[in-house]
This record gives C-alpha cells, sequence and structure tokens, in this order.
C-alpha cells in the first residue's frame, strides 16, 4: 500500500502534465486559425504574429486571452509596426523575383543561388518571428528588430530550431496547403519557446 501511493502520485502528476502539454497543443492550433485570418491582407502579418505570440505567453503565464483581445493587440501592433509589414512584403517580392529569374534555363550556379536565397529568406523569417516573440504594447518595432538580430547571430541553437520549424511548415503546406493554418501556430509556440529559452539563459549566472 506504500509503495502504491507514490506511483499514484506520480502517475497523476503525469496526466496533469500531459493534460498541460495538449491543452497548449490545442491552444496553439486555435491560434494557428486566428492568426491565419488575421495575415491574410499580407502586409498585417508582423502584426498578426505578435498579436499570436502574445496571446500564447498568456496561457503559458494563466492569464488566457480572448478573441476580442487577440483582435485588439493586432490593432495595436499594426498601429506600430505597418511599416515593417510592408517592408516584409517588398524582402518576399524581391527574393520571389530573385527565384524565377533563376528558373531561366543557362544562368549560371543556378542550385547554389536558388540555396542561398532561400537561406536568406529563412533567416528573415526567423528575425521576423522573433521580434514578433518579443512583442509588447507600445514597443518600437525598430528596437525588436534589432534585437531579434542580434539573437538570431548569437542564439545558434534557437535559430536551428525556427529555421528547422519553417522547414517543416513549407514542406507540410507544400504537401497540403491546409495543414500551414495549424503549423503556423505551432511555429509561433516554437518561437515564444525560444525567446523564453533565451531570457532563462541570460539569466542563469555563468
Amino acid at each position: 500500500m506504500a509503495g502504491e501511493r507514490p506511483r499514484r502520485r506520480a502517475g497523476a502528476r503525469g496526466a496533469r502534465e500531459g493534460g498541460r502539454a495538449f491543452a497548449l497543443f490545442a491552444e496553439c492550433l486555435l491560434t494557428g486559425v486566428w492568426f491565419t485570418v488575421a495575415a491574410l491582407p499580407l502586409v498585417t502579418v508582423p502584426a498578426a504574429l505578435a498579436a499570436s505570440s502574445r496571446h500564447l505567453a498568456g496561457h503559458l503565464d494563466g492569464t488566457p486571452s480572448s478573441l476580442g483581445d487577440f483582435v485588439r493587440d493586432v490593432r495595436k501592433a499594426w498601429r506600430g509596426g505597418w511599416l515593417v509589414g510592408l517592408a516584409s512584403i517588398g524582402v518576399a517580392l524581391f527574393l520571389a523575383a530573385d527565384l524565377a529569374v533563376l528558373t531561366v534555363e543557362g544562368v549560371p550556379g543556378r542550385s547554389v543561388t536558388a540555396l542561398l536565397i532561400m537561406v536568406v529568406a529563412g533567416l528573415a523569417a526567423t528575425v521576423l518571428l522573433r521580434a514578433a516573440a518579443a512583442w509588447e504594447p507600445g514597443g518600437s518595432w525598430k528596437s525588436l528588430l534589432a534585437g531579434a538580430l542580434e539573437d538570431t547571430r548569437k542564439d545558434f541553437g534557437g535559430t536551428g530550431i525556427l529555421l528547422g520549424g519553417l522547414l517543416v511548415l513549407v514542406v507540410c503546406a507544400w504537401a497540403l496547403w491546409i495543414l500551414f493554418v495549424p503549423m503556423s501556430g505551432c511555429l509561433i509556440g516554437a518561437a515564444l519557446a525560444v525567446r523564453r529559452r533565451r531570457l532563462e539563459a541570460a539569466e542563469t549566472p555563468s
């Protein structure tokens, strides 16, 4: 009997942890739906990322937010960062045009150049994800992007995680486009986890 009690407590503890993990996964899927709808105009992608990250952070911190809170965060992030949205579209169009040029026969080094373009695109998306994960109402997007660029350069582990997540997102969306919706929420959750991992590492005394 005495030995059964620790096992029961361990089992209950495992069930609670499993329940929390499943709840977080479900919240990531819901966030993916909200993000996809908010990002449809394309220029609102940074604002939608920021609001989605803030929503997931609230869930993790025990302060869940509603759809109305999410919409308000999108508006706040948009007012402060609409230029980031325009710049993101400009960068995406520029890289897409470069890839289109590489489809022409006879262009030297097409494979290597295409790979470099995709790496640049992935790193740019990583910087945006990091900046959005750190966003708070009233925050400066210029400062957020500068900090995200620094973290991308120094935090190789976190950058690798986000690049891997982006690759999974692209492959899943290519296989079945509707998978972009849930996988985008999981990628936003990964960006938030990378940020918290970075903050914990900075706070841990060496």
